[in-house]
């Protein structure tokens, strides 16, 4: 049996996890050329929170990072996390958007998009897969694990097989919340592949302390890949760590072969990152626990939601919203928790537990309620579902939810244009999920204050020693720039 191929999450999951999504591109430059050198199968550096992280809280224009990233890095493929119908947002888009999107995100240096739908609802990737096989790259279908009475064996099985059907390239069983359990592991790896012809990927979380002997069960029963990040970006609710896992298999006929010395330098590299981003770590987010197992909140969510109830004044409501989410799950017809629905899930937990149960109703639960996210996994509570029929005053959907949605390029280029924003399809799927921030980005920087009158400038040093390092021409914040990236 092949070595089992390790990819690499740090610049997208590791810090979405551990940091609310705040590593900057320029905290990455020095990483990425080392990161290449690594051999990983597929490097994520794009995609899930980080394209709303880029424009909303860094300044950046998330598709300069993508091209910054392909260049320091050009010899690994790079892999972006898209949400189907959704693609980075909470919302679904038309299909002209969805195909825009992709065309762009391929063009800017995407080569493996993992695609999935937050509901399984596999109607809500079917234009996304085309349009990523349209453009000339690898489809790569994504499960989300749950676990729940609704979420079966065959009900998995079933969907790697639909998704081969789809023209996928390869099957991502993505355990956003750290559930699967090794025996499952190792069983369900067996049954994909012994059905699919295409290769299998491992995707899971250490929050519950299962993930690296959950993965070690798969790497025995078979599974192609498996996705593991660098500390301290790596476990708690971030991946397994590379080290860790190439130890663990050490001896085995499917150990990788693995740079462990390159992996120190990078392991200190991302130790003065994660200082740098003290604000937006919690140890909470560190430790292994537990709780994750009853109430199933996915890693990359947990970081991004301590910060939101502490927003919202609420940090000592922790325990009371977090056991509120498998109560809010199952009316909503056991949904898996995963970006949108895990958030839409805590937002109204939160709601419930700060006004009372569905005193209030967030418009994204309504549209869970009214079809418009796809076909939930298990029946909806029907009189919350009439609840939210009788305050929205409209009827529950069963179609494909893109297919009430007119086109919509045409029309974000003539708004791009009436704002003077400029026009280009990057632009105008950018404005079509994060319009305000968008309109932030590009509006004109104030001018900096005049500086004071300069002192006569000292002699100049003598020529110091040149630096090691590697000579690139970038893009940061939609600007070239000559750079020096030191070897780490």
């Amino acid at each position: 049996m092949k070595p089992v191929i390790f990819n690499n999450t740090v610049l997208r999951d590791g810090h979405q996890s551990l940091a609310a999504t705040r590593m900057t591109t320029e905290q990455m430059l020095a990483a990425a050329p080392e990161l290449d050198k690594m051999g990983f199968g597929a490097l994520e550096t794009w995609g899930g929170a980080t394209i709303d992280s880029c424009l909303r809280f860094l300044g950046e224009n998330p598709f300069d990072r993508l091209r910054t990233l392909k260049k320091l890095a050009p010899k690994t493929p790079h892999m972006m996390l898209l949400r189907g119908q959704n693609i980075v947002q909470y919302t679904s888009f038309p299909d002209d958007v969805v195909e825009a999107f992709v065309a762009c995100a391929a063009a800017a240096g995407v080569d493996i998009f993992r695609v999935f739908d937050a509901l399984n609802d596999l109607r809500n990737v079917q234009t996304a897969v085309r349009a990523v096989k349209k453009a000339g790259k690898h489809a790569q279908g994504a499960i989300s694990y749950t676990t729940s009475p609704v979420h079966t064996p065959a009900a998995f099985l079933e969907m790697a097989k639909e998704f081969e059907r789809l023209g996928c390239d390869s099957i991502c069983i993505k355990d956003m919340a750290g559930l699967i359990c090794p025996p499952v592991a190792s069983a369900l790896v067996k049954q994909i592949k012994a059905s699919v012809k295409i290769p299998v990927v491992l995707h899971s979380h250490n929050t519950a302390g299962l993930a690296g002997t959950s993965y070690f069960e798969a790497i025995e029963a078979g599974v192609d890949m498996v996705d593991v990040s660098i500390a301290p970006f790596a476990n708690g609710t971030g991946q397994p760590d590379a080290l860790m896992m190439h130890a663990m298999l050490e001896g085995t006929p499917r150990c990788p072969a693995y740079d462990a010395d390159r992996h120190v330098q990078l392991v200190e590299h991302f130790r003065k990152v994660y200082e740098q981003l003290a604000e937006f770590t919690s140890r909470n987010n560190e430790r292994t626990d537990v709780d994750i197992l009853r109430f199933q909140v996915p890693g990359g969510m947990l970081s991004n939601f301590r910060n939101q109830l502490k927003e919202q004044g609420m940090s000592d409501k922790w325990d009371q919203v977090v056991a509120e989410i498998p109560f809010v799950r199952e009316k909503l017809g056991w949904i898996p928790l995963v970006t949108p629905t895990s958030q839409i899930v805590g937002t109204q937990a939160m709601l419930n537990v700060k006004f009372g149960r569905w005193k209030n109703i967030a418009q994204p639960t309504a549209d869970i309620l009214l079809g418009k996210y796809g076909r939930t996994p298990g029946p909806i509570d029907p009189e919350l579902r009439a609840l939210a029929e009788e305050r929205t005053k409209q009827k529950a959907v069963d179609c494909r939810p893109a297919d009430l949605l007119e086109p919509r390029m045409p029309g974000l280029r003539e708004e791009l244009k009436a704002k003077g924003l400029p026009v280009n399809d990057e632009n105008a799927v950018l404005y079509a999920m994060f319009p305000q921030q968008l309109e932030a980005f590009h509006k004109p920087k104030a001018a900096a204050p005049a500086p004071a009158p300069a002192k006569p400038a000292p002699a100049p040093p003598a020529p110091a020693e040149p630096t090691a390092g590697r000579h690139y021409r970038i893009i940061i914040d939609g600007r070239l720039h000559d750079a020096t990236v030191q070897t780490l």
